[in-house]
């Protein structure tokens, strides 16, 4: 792709992912990652999300007030699911990047069939013991994998039983850690460049952009409807990318 067609396609792309996270707290990762793997390839769709992931989502982090109880309550989980990010990196240089673009689709799906039918783990506090580290080590492979950060992470902060608001700051720190060890893990297998870094930072006031008018939003649109919307959208869009990835388009 052009680079005036892939700086058009990242002003749009954050700007919409920025929205979508400003409605309902999550879908930046997916949403930019699901619209960028049409334009380019996985890992440098990985690389382009990079700085309004870490931006957006260390805002996001940093508001609540929650964060020592969240850390001191899910330090195993957030420990697992970021330094087990390089592992899964690993299969970005001896996987076809076709498959590991047609899981990241299988990850889409996975999660948007999920919330459209809500279905719900659940962890009692004897359980979060065991299920934290093994949670965080999924997700933190699949991360690696797919730059995908939500499944099944997301869902095991939601089996727990958080409060709604500590529920959003948990997963910003969450998704920040999991940016972090991300970036590190491109570094490490040669998958960042200059170029894609001055994409990313042009991503990020789309994307602080699309965060506040999201917010806005939100506080006129039933917030029920927004996500029956969005995970129809990603239900077809991680189709889509399963068939471009398996069948070439």
């Amino acid at each position: 792709m052009a680079e005036g067609a892939l700086f058009a396609a990242i002003i749009a792309t954050f700007l919409l992912a920025g929205t979508v996270k400003g409605v309902i707290g999550l879908g930046l990762p997916s949403v930019s990652l699901g619209l960028l793997t049409v334009a380019a390839d996985l890992p440098t769709a990985m690389a382009l999300l990079l700085v309004p992931s870490f931006v957006t989502n260390l805002w996001q982090a940093s508001v609540g007030g929650k964060a020592g109880e969240i850390i001191r309550r899910l330090w195993p989980f957030l420990l697992t699911a970021t330094f087990t990010v390089w592992l899964g990196a690993q299969a970005l240089t001896q996987i076809d990047l076709g498959h590991l673009s047609a899981l990241l689709g299988v990850l889409l799906v996975t999660y948007a069939a999920i919330s459209l039918a809500g279905i719900r783990m659940t962890f009692s506090p004897r359980h979060e013991a065991w299920a934290g580290p093994l949670m965080g080590s999924a997700n933190g492979i699949l991360t690696g994998m797919t730059g995908s950060f939500v499944v099944p992470g997301v869902m095991f902060l939601q089996a727990i039983g958080l409060p709604r608001d500590m529920l959003i700051q948990a997963m910003g720190i969450l998704f920040t850690a999991s940016t972090v060890a991300l970036a590190a893990a491109l570094q490490s297998n040669n998958m960042l460049t200059a170029e894609n870094g001055w994409f990313s930072l042009a991503g990020l006031a789309p994307a602080l952009i699309g965060m506040l008018i999201g917010q806005k939003i939100r506080q006129s649109l039933p917030e029920d409807t927004f996500r029956r919307v969005f995970f129809c959208a990603l239900l077809i869009l991680g189709g889509y990318i399963v068939s471009t990835a398996v069948f070439g388009g």
